[in-house]
């Protein structure tokens, strides 16, 4: 008989961390934000002055929720209201793997309720059986959760009378109004989003894609540059009316068959919507701010004004504040944080 192989300590600890962390963000406790009033120049939510998710004076806020990132969600959500001119005027989606059958989700809307009690918002079911076949091995385990593929799915999950849609990642705080973000003009487009033409937008796909004359054409006549899908304005009604969900499920389909791609859910966004996209300014994404998707180191901020920022990449903030090792830039998220028992930073 072959002796059985003995892990190494490297995967024994990296194991009960991983354990603790998810025993951690099942008893994590919150503590109640403050409550955020409309300014007196905010339009009427309804005729009755009453919400209504279907009010055209709302603004919709699309977010995926669960125990893991439950620490940067609460956070962005504070960090919407706070910085909002009409906090009583927007509305959230929370896309969550827990069906409201489940205690997982009773204890996700509690949370939510007890931090933000006015809260407008709704909890939605995600059926991961719709992508569990879909989903290809990427660079960072996280990246292949299929709740990252959720935001697929926002046109059917959502309302018919959602017409547009502001999806935000778990891991950013806004330093500026969501109205404002919501009101970028689409032109006839999809979806908006800040886009970033001087990365190297081959990389994101492997060499059997751009050997293949059938797949490379894709983007003729498209100047295709890659942009982040962490933070976009879409509209729901053109989603809806083109299929868009059908046309990235089946780039999915081709790549578990024949791999086309290396990066988790953003490839798929960027072969159906790279280069037809309607612009917004770079300051509603400062991205990358949990370093590199290898070692997360500490990086700067791009130049220019900031209206968001955003820890994509490895290391994010409340995992470094907690460790006693942050990046400069935490110090900026941790303002948001609302945990009941806090890291402690030095004096």
């Amino acid at each position: 008989m072959a002796p059985q192989m003995m892990p190494t300590p490297i995967i024994i600890i990296t194991s009960l961390l991983l354990i603790l962390s998810n025993t951690a963000s099942s008893q994590q406790q919150f503590r109640e934000a403050p409550q955020f009033y409309n300014s007196p120049i905010c339009p009427p939510q309804s005729e009755t002055n009453t919400y209504s998710i279907c009010s055209d004076n709302a603004v919709h806020v699309a977010m995926t929720l669960d125990a893991t990132y439950l620490r940067g969600s609460m956070a962005a959500v504070l960090s919407v209201l706070q910085h909002s001119s009409c906090p009583e005027n927007t509305h959230f989606h929370f896309i969550t793997t827990a069906s409201a059958a489940t205690r997982h989700h009773r204890l996700l809307r509690l949370t939510i309720s007890q931090s933000f009690p006015s809260l407008n918002f709704r909890l939605y079911h995600f059926n991961t059986a719709a992508v569990a076949g879909l989903i290809s091995t990427s660079i960072r385990a996280a990246l292949d959760s299929p709740l990252n593929y959720a935001r697929n799915y926002l046109a059917d999950l959502l309302p018919e009378c959602v017409r547009k849609i502001v999806y935000l990642d778990s891991d950013l705080v806004l330093v500026d109004d969501i109205a404002k973000l919501a009101a970028t003009p689409l032109r006839r487009r999809v979806l908006a989003a800040p886009e970033y033409c001087n990365a190297n937008f081959t990389s994101y796909f492997t060499p059997s894609f751009w050997s293949n004359p059938s797949l490379s054409s894709t983007f003729t006549d498209r100047k295709a540059c890659y942009f982040n899908t962490g933070v976009m304005v879409i509209d729901l009604e053109r989603w809806r009316d083109g299929d868009y969900t059908r046309k990235i499920v089946e780039w999915m389909e081709l790549q578990k068959r024949m791999r086309i791609y290396e990066l988790g859910s953003l490839p798929p966004f960027l072969l159906v919507f790279a280069g037809n996209i309607a612009p917004v300014d770079h300051r509603w994404n400062q991205h990358g701010l949990g370093g590199d998707n290898f070692r997360g180191l500490c990086r700067d901020l791009h130049l220019g004004p900031v209206s968001l920022l955003h820890w994509s990449g490895k290391g994010k903030p409340w995992v470094r504040l907690d460790a006693n090792c942050p990046c400069p830039l935490d110090a900026l998220w941790a303002p948001y944080d609302l945990l009941k028992t806090p890291y402690l930073l030095d004096s």
